[in-house]
């Protein structure tokens, strides 16, 4: 008896990372990466799971508001490609997955969504992108994730921008939604301001208003999105490993995705940290999955000249 089909974000079609040709964007789901732990399943490891199962009541032939228009026809321009297979006994065998998966998307001429995972996981997610740049990050997170050396990781859930940083293709970073404790010890925010990073705490990003922080991408550039769910206020995403109050709200993305994608190319997302087992009633998993619905067509409309789409 044949395998029923895999669920697939928003009933999208499957797609396979060595097959893309025509194909816009790629999402792809990674529970795990590098933990700090050895052996223990991350605390995001179900969020792929998760933001699949929210999106299932998606009509995506429906005129969406947030795109003000369609999302794009399910014809194989925005595909599913599954999990990378991952194992939290094996960070390093989990990096090489990774890279190798979203290499596979990148050589295709796609863009990969990657569902996560916390947010050890944009570090190979952004090595996949060597001789693919160079790139802008815009970062939506309620920390700068600066950290070199946490319990003896480097490559933790600490430390996504202090790797990026390091990595020759990287050109520019634009971390927004800082706030409270916990974004890193001075020594650590000083770096990131030394190298170069635009940090956008949440009293500036009040002052500014997302077209502002928006104009901080350079114009033309092409861009990574790493979007920690905790970049969002808690109100309405609790189910998060560090709540944190007085982050974005939903809108407030929207109009800072919608402002990047009209200034540059959205060549990439992660989308992390969503912690299911906190979710109570499901509604930060729907918060989360209606975002990257609108991140999966921001791209999609972006590479569609690359990909030979119309």
């Amino acid at each position: 008896m044949p395998a029923p089909p895999r669920p697939t974000f928003a009933g999208l079609p499957a797609g396979d990372p060595d097959r893309l040709a025509g194909t816009g964007v790629a999402i792809l789901g990674v529970a795990n990466a590098s933990p700090y732990e050895i052996g223990q399943e991350s605390h995001a490891a179900a969020a792929p799971a998760a933001l699949r199962a929210a999106s299932a009541s998606f009509a995506l032939s429906h005129l969406d508001f947030d795109l003000d228009g369609p999302f794009p026809a399910p014809d194989g321009g925005v595909v599913d490609c599954g999990d990378v297979a991952t194992d939290p006994s094996d960070p390093e065998g989990n990096r090489t997955r990774i890279r190798t998966a979203v290499g596979a998307v990148l050589a295709a001429g796609a863009a990969p969504l990657v569902l996560g995972g916390d947010d050890s996981v944009p570090i190979p997610v952004l090595q996949a992108y060597e001789g693919h740049g160079p790139l802008t990050i815009l970062q939506i997170d309620a920390h700068v994730d600066w950290g070199d050396v946490i319990r003896g990781n480097p490559l933790g859930y600490g430390s996504p921008m202090r790797r990026a940083s390091e990595m020759a293709w990287v050109a520019g970073m634009v971390q927004v939604g800082i706030r409270g404790l916990g974004s890193g010890t001075p020594d650590q925010i000083a770096d990131a301001r030394a190298w170069g990073s635009r940090l956008v705490t949440m009293r500036e990003f009040r002052r500014l208003g997302p077209d502002g922080v928006a104009a901080l991408v350079p114009e033309g550039a092409d861009v990574f999105l790493s979007i920690d769910v905790d970049g969002l206020d808690l109100a309405i995403m609790p189910a998060v490993n560090a709540p944190t109050p007085g982050g974005l709200f939903y809108q407030d993305v929207i109009e800072l995705l919608h402002g990047v994608a009209a200034r540059g190319r959205i060549r990439g997302a992660a989308l992390v940290e969503l912690v299911p087992d906190k979710d109570r009633d499901g509604l930060s998993a729907l918060t989360a999955a209606r975002l990257a619905s609108t991140v999966a067509a921001l791209m999609w409309r972006g590479a569609a000249p690359a990909a030979g789409v119309s």
